[in-house]
C-alpha cells in the first residue's frame, strides 16, 4: 500500500493538480421521518458551510439505475486535514442527530475540468 503523502507528491511531480478535498458518503442511518425533520437544519448548516468556504459540493445520489432515490448523499469538504474535515462532518445536524451516518475519505482531484460561465448583467451562473 502506498503512502498517502507520498502519492501526492509523485502526483505533484507528474504535474497533476493533486488537490486534496474529503468527501463524505451519507447514507440513512434512522427513519425517513428522523432525515426529514433533520433537513431544515442540515441545509442552513450547508449553505453556512458554502459560504465560509468548506464546502465545494453535496447533494443526493441516486440508485444504480439512475432512476429512483436510495437515500445516499455526497459531501465535498474543503479543509486543512481529514481530522478537520471530521469535525465538519460531526458538525451536520444529520449526522449529529443520528439520522444519517457517514464515511469520510480524502480525495485527491488530478484530472478533469470545469466550466463556470457568469452572467454579468443577470448574475446567473452555470456550472458544467
Amino acid at each position: 500500500m502506498v503512502a498517502w503523502a507520498d502519492y501526492k507528491a509523485e502526483a505533484k511531480g507528474r504535474g497533476a493538480l493533486a488537490l486534496e478535498l474529503y468527501v463524505a458518503h451519507s447514507t440513512p442511518a434512522g427513519e425517513p421521518a428522523e432525515v426529514k425533520a433533520a433537513l431544515p437544519d442540515h441545509l442552513a448548516y450547508q449553505a453556512r458551510l458554502e459560504r465560509e468556504g468548506k464546502l465545494a459540493f453535496a447533494g443526493p445520489m441516486s440508485d444504480e439505475t439512475g432512476a429512483h432515490m436510495q437515500g445516499m448523499g455526497l459531501i465535498i469538504y474543503r479543509a486543512e486535514s481529514l481530522d478537520a474535515a471530521r469535525a465538519l462532518a460531526e458538525g451536520d445536524p444529520m449526522h449529529q442527530s443520528g439520522a444519517r451516518r457517514y464515511v469520510l475519505r480524502r480525495w485527491m482531484i488530478n484530472e478533469g475540468s470545469l466550466t463556470l460561465q457568469v452572467g454579468l448583467s443577470t448574475g446567473g451562473t452555470v456550472l458544467s
